[in-house]
C-alpha cells in the first residue's frame, strides 16, 4: 500500500467520524459514491485529484488536509539537539523547544542568561508565562521590578515593555511559554 494512500484513508475516516457522518451521509455531501468512499477509507482505492476535491469541498476542508500526516502523540526533544538563538553577544540564549503553531497558539522556550546579562525584550502580542528553572533574575515589566528565583513563576502581557537581568555570578535559566490569544 502506498503511504500517501494510507494517510488519505486515515484522514478521511477521521474527518467523517469527527462529524458523526455515515458513509451514506458523506456520499450525499460530496457526490462521491458510498462504495468509493469505503474503498478509500479501507486503503483499497487511491482517489483521483478530482475525487479528493469533491470530498474536500463536501467536508469544507482544505485539499492538503488529506495528505497531512498526524503529529506523533509523543515528541521527545533534547536541548542538545537544538540550535539556540543568541542575543547580547551570546549571553542570552533562546532554545526553541516547541515553536509557534497556529492551531495551538503558544510556543515554549528555555532561555539562559549568563551572569551580568540584561536583555531588553521587544514588545509583542500575547502573554508570557515565565518559570525559573535555575538561578535568580530581575524581571522588569513596565515600571515594576520582580525578583524571581528557581521555583518562581511570573505571568505578564508581552505588550508591556519588559527586560530580564541576571546580576548574579551564576547562569540563570527559565522556561518561557508565550501564548497568543485570538485577535479581538
Amino acid at each position: 500500500m502506498d503511504p500517501i494512500q494510507a494517510t488519505i484513508a486515515k484522514n478521511l475516516t477521521k474527518f467523517r467520524k469527527n462529524r458523526n457522518l455515515s458513509l451514506t451521509q458523506l456520499s450525499e455531501l460530496t457526490g462521491v459514491s458510498k462504495a468509493m468512499l469505503a474503498q478509500i477509507e479501507n486503503s483499497k482505492s487511491s482517489p483521483t485529484v478530482t475525487t479528493l476535491w469533491k470530498i474536500a469541498n463536501g467536508l469544507q476542508v482544505s485539499f492538503s488536509s488529506f495528505i497531512q500526516e498526524e503529529e506523533p502523540d509523543i515528541r521527545k526533544i533534547s536541548i542538545n539537539e537544538l540550535e539556540p538563538i543568541a542575543d547580547n553577544e551570546g549571553n542570552y540564549l533562546v532554545y526553541p523547544f516547541f515553536p509557534y503553531h497556529p492551531e495551538k497558539k503558544f510556543e515554549i522556550y528555555i532561555v539562559t542568561l549568563k551572569p551580568g546579562c540584561t536583555h531588553e525584550s521587544k514588545t509583542h502580542l500575547g502573554d508570557e508565562y515565565l518559570l525559573v528553572k535555575e538561578g535568580k533574575l530581575l524581571v522588569t515589566v513596565g515600571m515594576q521590578e520582580h525578583k524571581v528565583q528557581s521555583g518562581d513563576a511570573l505571568q505578564f502581557s508581552g505588550s508591556t515593555p519588559h527586560s530580564y537581568t541576571n546580576s548574579s555570578k551564576e547562569t540563570a535559566s527559565f522556561f518561557l511559554l508565550m501564548y497568543y490569544p485570538e485577535p479581538q
